[in-house]
């Protein structure tokens, strides 16, 4: 019986407006890696999170400047070491600056 409302428009809206608590629980009963978005977004009922945003405009930033400074340089095998490598680096100043770092280097 209950699969025949399931379908319903006002069903349907109360599925995407469920309350926090609820959408806890219903995860915690899924067994999920718990570092992943889908996690993060189900327990906070937030799309796209901040940080990860941020982020990913940071990461297009510097291919930008990467491909601006060394033309066809997105061409080459290394490339994507490369924006890793650089990343990393404003990752690393950007904790020792807010000095929560340890010097594992």
């Amino acid at each position: 019986m209950l699969e025949r409302f399931k379908n319903l428009k006002i069903v349907k809206k109360l599925n995407e407006t469920i309350s926090p608590r609820l959408r806890w629980l219903n995860y915690a009963n899924h067994t999920v890696d718990k570092k992943s978005t889908d996690y993060i977004s189900m327990i906070t009922g937030v799309e796209d999170i901040q940080t990860n945003s941020d982020e990913r405009r940071l990461e297009a930033m510097v291919r930008e400047l990467l491909k601006e400074e060394f033309p066809n340089i997105e061409n080459m095998k290394s490339y994507e070491l490369l924006v890793d490598a650089v990343m990393h680096n404003i990752k690393k100043k950007q904790l020792q600056a807010d000095g929560d770092t340890f010097d594992l280097d």
